[in-house]
């Protein structure tokens, strides 16, 4: 059975994984871009833009795992869109025509709508379902391959709260935000089920791996 792998999910010391206030000029609230700046300094980040550059080294080397051996992708209504964006039949999501996926997308949403298909090979697919279902859907949809489960960190949540998460990399970032939404709460004993490894590098962050222990 494929594996279920988060990649590159950046918190603040205090555990918030997106500021508040969400809106369309502001996909991650208050925090901005600066949860993220660890990973556009890197090689990968650069070559997504189809830019050259970047810093290697271990940054470049955790993000870099971000896509090998991935076929499908959840996500929730949050990483897709700004609060509203179900009433507004045009939106398609913040990434323009070429969405950087490239593969089906899931995205977990109480008012589903019609799928998209967009250029690349990425299709958006929006499902009314528990994560399980959701993840039955996904897995059928990337065969032999691995689904990652994208966002934001409710939906990480709610997939770890269930024991669904096989690969987990959060990103420790060192800034305080205050507010926003966090991604551990609820999730007490959750290190008791993984090996848990953590790799400080340069830049500042704190790279933490959670993988699922040998049953």
């Amino acid at each position: 059975m494929s594996d279920v792998r988060v990649h590159n999910l950046s918190i603040s010391l205090d555990g918030f994984a997106t500021g508040d206030g969400q809106a369309a000029d502001a996909p991650f609230g208050h925090a901005g871009e600066r949860l993220h700046e660890w990973m556009f300094a890197t090689r990968f980040w650069n070559r997504m833009g189809g830019g050259r550059g970047g810093r290697g080294g271990a940054d470049n080397a955790f993000a870099s795992l971000h896509d090998p051996g991935i076929g499908a992708e959840i996500m929730g209504a949050g990483k897709f869109g700004p609060p509203g964006w179900q009433d507004n039949p045009g939106w398609r999501g913040w990434w323009g025509a070429d969405p950087p996926f490239h593969t089906p997308v899931f995205v977990l949403t109480h008012r589903p709508r019609p799928s998209i298909e967009m250029e690349g090979g990425t299709t958006f697919h929006f499902l009314d379902a528990a994560p399980a279902e959701a993840l039955d859907k996904a897995r059928e949809a990337a065969g032999d391959q691995d689904v990652r489960l994208g966002g934001g960190p409710s939906v990480v949540r709610d997939f770890l709260a269930e024991g669904l998460v096989d690969q987990l990399h959060v990103v420790q970032v060192p800034i305080v935000l205050g507010r926003g939404i966090r991604l551990w709460d609820g999730l007490e004993t959750l290190e008791t089920r993984y090996d848990v490894e953590a790799v400080s590098t340069p830049s500042g962050v704190t790279h933490l791996t959670f993988t699922t222990k040998a049953r």
